[in-house]
């Protein structure tokens, strides 16, 4: 049996830091932030945030943005349309719907345009301390599979297996754990086995070291 409770202890000792990349002060933030960071970079979405957030100071003012401004604010992203277009009405919606909060459930999370699960789960754990889901970026699905949790390729189906096993006490910091993991020691290309403090429990680390 995989012993994902050694594995979780194991990577708390190695990143006691560990928590959300991405740099906001309110829930809303913590939104486009998210938005911003499909496809770029936390370095990136950082870079760009500050000049942003002192633009838009609330999600009225968002709401009101000229979109052409707005994708000129956030062009370095990428995909700066659509993003522009998330933010900009799920500002709307937060507004006309939910009276200027950010709403704190997942199932009216993903109403707003741009939300999916993952972008719910990140919001619910980082800004509320919510356990709602298990986040599944690129560094936990690869993580995921090589630590043999899933071996599943869908988000979906990758979390649903995380969260039989995982606890859910741990979901929250189980992702910020193996993104920190992910960039450090568990590349893509070719993962530290020799450095991973994991290495005895994983069935991948053979194959690399």
């Amino acid at each position: 049996m995989i012993p994902a409770d050694k594995i979780i202890r194991a990577l708390k000792k190695a990143y006691p830091d560990a928590a959300c990349s991405l740099q906001f002060k309110t829930p809303h933030q913590l939104l486009v932030a998210t938005i911003l960071s499909a496809e770029c970079t936390d370095e990136r979405v950082n870079a760009v945030t500050p000049a942003l957030f002192e633009k838009y100071k609330s999600p009225a003012a968002f709401a009101r943005a000229d979109i052409k401004e707005l994708e000129n604010d956030i062009r370095s992203t990428g995909f700066f349309r659509n993003k522009a277009k998330a933010i900009r009405e799920s500002s709307r919606m937060i507004i006309g719907l939910f009276r200027g909060r950010m709403p704190r459930r997942m199932e009216d999370l993903v109403e707003l345009p741009g939300v999916g699960r993952k972008t719910a789960s990140v919001i619910l754990g980082t800004a509320f301390g919510k356990a709602e889901g298990i986040v599944v970026d690129t560094h936990v699905s690869r993580l995921s599979k090589r630590l043999g949790f899933t071996s599943e390729n869908d988000p979906v189906k990758i979390e649903n297996d995380l969260i039989i096993l995982i606890p859910r006490k741990e979901w929250i910091i189980f992702s910020h754990l193996m993104i920190f993991h992910g960039r450090s020691i568990c590349k893509a290309r070719r993962p530290e086995c020799h450095r991973c403090v994991t290495a005895n429990y994983c069935p991948s680390a053979k194959l690399f070291l």
